[in-house]
């Protein structure tokens, strides 16, 4: 303070006017270090102080967006972001940058995954998919089918094939596309098995008139025949109804070749387009299955101990695969100018008491 005022009196002493003193450089503040997204998306808002006027952008991520214009004036505002809801399994992460003449700086913002776990479990398998390939060795195995083999489906499914299914950006990527005369596909099973628990998988369903991609589960034991064995289905979908995914169980009294399979269905805005979330909660009492945490279909034992209306008491498999055409599948006929197509799975867990 004694060096400016010394230097003022000599500037007055000569007669001449002291320099102005340089702007002090905007500031701008934020009530939190990051700013955390809720997991189910929606809008978020936050707290901002500045000394000057600043603009405001995101990092270029499409899961999350300004929702309020981007400036930032004088004094307090407040900041509203919204979200898409974070299905994929993993956190995300980005940041809002902000700039006033050439100066800049930088809000984290972070979303936690969705979680729909039911209370009591504990995870007991799962492919995140992080590697480069499926692992045949303890977690998948490939059918190797010729076509029409099961619901008048048109593709074949090959085995081990990088045409039709590989591991990309951390997510299993199933691809149903045309080789010469056919359309090859890609069916996997899981080596593992279970009795009850809660099965979970993120998922991106294809689009096209013809596909028809699956997450269900066969018992180990199917030496009563389909559809005595009993079979649950988790998610189907076909593209002819796009993004209407249901759920359904088969069994020797409730099947759908009788018509009296026990199946629910719901629209599922975005199914094509990101990833939803769809989980199994299996019982000695109940099956239950959910989108996005949401109950799509409720099915009781009937405690009567007959194997025709409730065969879910024995160890069962995970299935994914892509079908093309067939009874549902292309119920409408088939578009082949949709392939090659691409059912996307961010992660499968399976979670026990």
């Amino acid at each position: 303070m004694l060096s400016l005022i010394a230097s003022f009196l000599l500037f007055a002493a000569c007669g001449e006017k002291a320099p102005a003193p340089a702007p002090a450089a905007p500031e701008i503040t934020f009530a939190s270090p990051e700013l955390v997204l809720d997991p189910q998306g929606g809008e978020t808002t936050v707290r901002v102080s500045a000394t000057a006027a600043w603009t405001v952008e995101t990092d270029g991520q499409d899961w999350f967006a300004l929702a309020s214009p981007a400036q930032i004036y004088k004094g307090e505002s407040l900041l509203k972001v919204t979200a898409q809801p974070n299905m994929g399994g993993e956190p995300r992460q980005g940041e809002l940058r902000f700039a006033s003449g050439g100066h800049v700086a930088t809000l984290a913002v972070r979303q936690e995954p969705c979680s729909f776990v039911p209370e009591g479990y504990k995870i007991v398998w799962q492919d995140e998919f992080s590697g480069t390939s499926a692992d045949l060795k303890t977690r998948w195995r490939f059918e190797d089918w010729a076509p029409g083999r099961v619901n008048h489906e048109l593709q074949r499914y090959t085995p081990d094939d990088r045409r039709t299914s590989y591991v990309e950006d951390g997510a299993l990527h199933i691809v149903a596309r045309k080789d010469g005369n056919q359309v090859i596909s890609a069916r996997m099973n899981t080596r593992g098995s279970w009795l009850y628990g809660y099965m979970e998988a993120a998922i991106w369903l294809p689009e096209g008139k013809g596909t028809w991609p699956a997450f269900w589960m066969m018992p180990d034991d199917m030496s009563r025949g389909w559809p005595a064995c009993g079979e649950i289905d988790i998610l189907e979908e076909v593209g002819v109804h796009a993004n209407y995914t249901s759920s359904s169980i088969h069994c020797q009294a409730y099947n759908h070749v009788k018509g009296t399979q026990k199946t629910a269905e719901r629209l599922t805005a975005g199914a094509e387009s990101g990833y939803h979330v769809y989980g199994l909660e299996w019982t000695a009492d109940y099956i239950r299955t959910y989108v996005d945490g949401k109950k799509l279909l409720e099915f009781k034992n009937d405690q009567a101990g007959n194997d025709d209306t409730w065969p879910f008491n024995k160890k069962f498999f995970i299935t994914l695969n892509l079908a093309w055409g067939g009874d549902w599948g292309g119920m409408s006929g088939v578009d082949e100018s949709a392939l090659p197509c691409t059912m996307r799975v961010d992660y499968v867990r399976v979670y026990q008491k």
